[in-house]
């Protein structure tokens, strides 16, 4: 397949060649037969496919670039980038026709028809988005590739690439989530309802999970489609609509054994207005400021009695003011059965803190519940998140005494609070005085360590010394450095550990999972990661091997005879701060490979590693000081009003 309109940027060639994108930043520099550019812009420039493979073929770098790329890159070619996910779902419109229709696309190719409407291979069950004209050639290397590797392994490949290409608009719900959501709401299977299914993550987890039919509605016609593909060609029994589910109901009084649901936050444009009288506000109407509430009444009504809902919430709907109402009916009628405080950034609309909701529609003559389950599990693992949450939910509904359980009493006061973070669960009434006693204990020998690393801070003295200075482009250049990312793969359930952003910025252990092995980039003791494009102020040295590098992050591997790891680390968590006064502009702060790192013999940069050392050891140091003494106040505070402290 001879392709003369694709295009390719460096991180495309980068993968083709298997290198760094910093390794095709030298090939433009030193060969003067490189491919000059053709299109895109002075910083993000794009080259043709057909000069870059002849190119790194004379090399020796390449034999023959694979067929799926090809595909991809002609692809790419043919759309702007706003619409390639309206070309993605047509494509796989088009797979589902190849394997449902085998001769119907004989006929249609021996045409010969320079472009070819979309409307001529549109598969029945698939979501409509407006009409498309293909070229041929594209449909013909698609056609190839499907027959070469299956029509599910092709959409899954231009998939995943649609994912890497979008990363930053694209969103999904992790799979740890998505397993975790699924398992809550069907642990039996059955019917399947997800009214904002995105790019069908939740469904598609359901469907493993042995739900016999699914139901999505998704008001972005592209991603509809690409939520339909995806379950059509996995073999799963699925109907997805496309339309906004507020507005637009498409599935009217259809009821589900399960609604699992990643809604949209904070969207005050909701419906207000037009939605005021609806039947399914049997909870009552929602405020125009509380966004989520309509979905989870939403979600209840699309529930048989005994179904269970379980909906990805932001934690200010457990508190806010305007909502207390509704969260006081939800409990009253015995709806709202458990919320789970979950970490920081788990929720794929915001980094911030989030809660899963998990509601039980009831039947008439259901006794009303006396307890609701809280757990706050933001501190903990996902790997260790789902089997704790599972297990004591599962002990809770089975009406075996569970920690967390949270009497309806203590919570229908006038505020109708649902953070668990805010609700002691577990402990006994009188155990307040007690857990000041052993939080003042643990205040105390954390003062006592951050003294010690004060101490190791009198080292310090006041000098003027001017250091030689070179940036992380030289040291590439000299191969001191070399620098890898990760590349995008739709997030996954396994194994192998994984160091995400999130890790990273926090500093502590990784917390994703894997199972991928094709292309994952493995740390090495010494590695020094940071954040891509110098989004925060940070880099940390890898201590532990056999980690996955996680997207988002660059890795900078030294060379361990000429280069310090943690002296380099200091030196990069200063280079986002930078004054243009040393020379560095606003662009070069952001560009890593810019950054300037001190020019110092081997045992010099040791001595300054050490010293970023002491410093970040307090700064940790300061940061459990903080949270402890927080905690202790709190603790004090409540242990005064209760009765179980005196001073």
């Amino acid at each position: 397949m001879q392709d003369h309109s694709a295009t390719v940027a460096a991180a495309d060639i980068a993968r083709l060649a298997g290198v760094g994108r910093a390794a095709v930043s030298n090939w433009r520099r030193r060969f003067d037969d490189f491919p000059a550019p053709i299109g895109g812009t002075s910083s993000s420039p794009l080259f043709s496919l057909l000069d870059v493979e002849e190119w790194l073929r004379r090399q020796g770098k390449i034999a023959e670039i694979p067929l799926n790329e090809r595909v991809w890159q002609r692809l790419r070619a043919g759309v702007e980038d706003i619409h390639l996910a309206e070309i993605v779902g047509h494509m796989g419109a088009f797979l589902v026709f190849l394997e449902r229709s085998p001769q119907a696309w004989a006929r249609l190719a021996r045409r010969r028809d320079v472009r070819i409407s979309s409307q001529e291979f549109d598969a029945d069950g698939l979501p409509g988005t407006s009409s498309m004209d293909i070229e041929l050639p594209l449909l013909e290397a698609v056609a190839e590739l499907a027959a070469e590797q299956g029509a599910l392994a092709t959409f899954d490949f231009l998939y995943t690439r649609y994912l890497e290409t979008h990363s930053r608009r694209v969103v999904t719900s992790p799979a740890g989530l998505a397993d975790l959501m699924v398992e809550l709401a069907m642990p039996h299977g059955g019917t399947v309802l997800d009214p904002t299914c995105g790019l069908g993550a939740l469904l598609l987890s359901a469907a493993e999970a042995g739900a016999s039919s699914l139901a999505g509605q998704e008001r972005d016609a592209a991603s509809a489609r690409i939520a339909a593909t995806r379950l059509l060609l996995h073999g799963y029994d699925a109907t997805v609509h496309a339309g906004d589910s507020l507005r637009a109901d498409r599935f009217g009084a259809l009821q589900v054994d399960a609604v699992i649901c990643s809604p949209p936050f904070g969207e005050r444009s909701w419906g207000y207005e037009e939605l005021a009288g609806d039947l399914r506000w049997q909870y009552g109407l929602p405020p125009r400021g509380e966004p989520e509430l309509p979905w989870v009444q939403h979600g209840l009504f699309h529930l048989r009695p005994g179904g269970h809902l379980v909906i990805l919430m932001p934690s200010a709907a457990a508190d806010r003011r305007s909502g207390r109402r509704i969260r006081a009916q939800l409990l009253r009628t015995g709806a709202l059965r458990a919320v789970v405080a979950l970490p920081a950034g788990s929720a794929p609309h915001t980094l911030g803190s989030s809660h899963l909701w998990i509601l039980r529609r009831p039947d008439a003559g259901d006794p009303v519940p006396s307890y609701i389950l809280m757990m706050d599990v933001a501190d903990s693992p996902w790997h260790e998140i789902h089997e704790s949450v599972v297990r004591r939910w599962w002990a809770f509904t089975s009406g075996v005494e569970t920690e967390g359980a949270v009497p309806l009493i203590d919570i229908l006061d006038e505020d109708v609070d649902l953070t668990p973070a805010r609700r002691v669960a577990g402990r006994p009434s009188d155990s307040t005085g007690q857990e000041f006693v052993d939080a003042l204990s643990t205040m105390v020998t954390s003062v006592a360590a951050l003294q010690l690393t004060v101490d190791d801070l009198h080292a310090f003295s006041a000098c003027r010394v001017v250091v030689p200075r070179t940036t992380i482009a030289e040291q590439i250049k000299a191969g001191a450095i070399t620098i890898q990312q990760a590349p995008r793969h739709e997030p996954a359930s396994g194994k192998l550990p994984v160091l995400t952003l999130d890790d990273v910025i926090a500093g502590r252990k990784p917390t994703g999972r894997t199972s991928i092995t094709a292309d994952m980039v493995t740390l090495q003791p010494g590695d020094v990661v940071v954040p891509w494009g110098g989004r925060t102020r940070v880099a940390r040295v890898i201590h532990e091997g056999g980690v996955v590098l996680g997207g988002g992050l660059h890795l900078l591997r030294v060379d361990p005879e000429r280069i310090d790891p943690a002296c380099l680390a200091g030196f990069l968590r200063l280079g986002g701060g930078q004054s243009a006064g040393r020379g560095q502009t606003g662009t070069s702060r952001s560009d890593i490979q810019r950054m300037e790192i001190p020019r110092l013999a081997l045992s010099e940069q040791r001595r300054l590693g050490e010293a970023f050392q002491k410093l970040e050891l307090m700064e940790d140091m300061l940061a459990r000081v903080g949270v402890q003494g927080a905690h202790l106040i709190h603790l004090g505070f409540q242990g005064i009003d209760d009765g179980n402290l005196s001073a």
